[in-house]
């Protein structure tokens, strides 16, 4: 199989984190689990613009190349590490949105000050010590950290790694953290900023899962 559904999957997630402005160049990266053995991932150092889904990778859990005619993302080995350490977790994206990234230089945690927050996300979101980009400590660390059910993560003077269930739900969280990043900075300059208590922000993440439509009679 090909699998291109999910090369296509990808590639539009990829386009839709440059368009948006999370990221730039060729930075950042997006992949998608197949199987417990294999999943897809962008390739490395190329231009979004340049991008087709065909160029999208496949790869096992070793690294290894398994379909594809470039180099995987520099971040593969990270990839691998949360993949092998979350069977729950089917989506990843890494981004250096700005005000994100404004948190990682300075080493501090996003705090949940919105609802939105609470419910998407659901817990402050804490920076990873600092390892070289593409680097197995870097992969190790990032795994730790996201190793109790968390569904996002700051790389110290980096950006951010989300993940989700499915790739749209890692997306969103990366929405969500830059517009929380965005909005802490700004109150920071008016005065305090104040976060939701512990009780609210469970209660608001645990309601989310069922918020949404369903269909009359269920």
């Amino acid at each position: 199989m090909d699998y291109q559904y999910i090369k296509d999957e990808v590639y539009a997630t990829a386009i839709e984190i440059y368009k948006s402005n999370l990221v730039m160049g060729t930075w950042g990266n997006v992949s998608q689990r197949i199987n417990q053995e294999l999943f897809v991932i962008t390739p490395s150092g190329m231009d979004y613009d340049s991008l087709s889904p065909e160029d999208m990778i496949i790869v096992d859990k070793r690294g290894e190349v398994v379909a594809g005619q470039y180099q995987p993302s520099i971040e593969t080995r990270m990839h691998i590490e949360i993949y092998k350490n979350r069977l729950d977790v089917n989506g990843i994206v890494h981004v250096h949105s700005p005000y994100v990234t404004a948190f990682a230089v300075a080493n501090q945690p996003i705090p949940v000050i919105l609802e939105e927050t609470a419910q998407v996300i659901g817990h402050p979101i804490e920076v990873a010590k600092y390892a070289l980009c593409g680097s197995q400590a870097l992969a190790y660390e990032v795994a730790k950290c996201l190793a109790n059910q968390e569904n996002a993560v700051l790389l110290a003077n980096h950006g951010l790694v989300a993940l989700g269930s499915t790739l749209s739900d890692a997306l969103r969280v990366c929405f969500i953290a830059e517009k929380t990043a965005m909005i802490a900075i700004n109150a920071a300059r008016l005065g305090k900023i104040n976060s939701l208590s512990k009780k609210d922000i469970l209660q608001l993440h645990e309601e989310f899962k069922y918020y949404g439509q369903t269909k009359v009679g269920e």
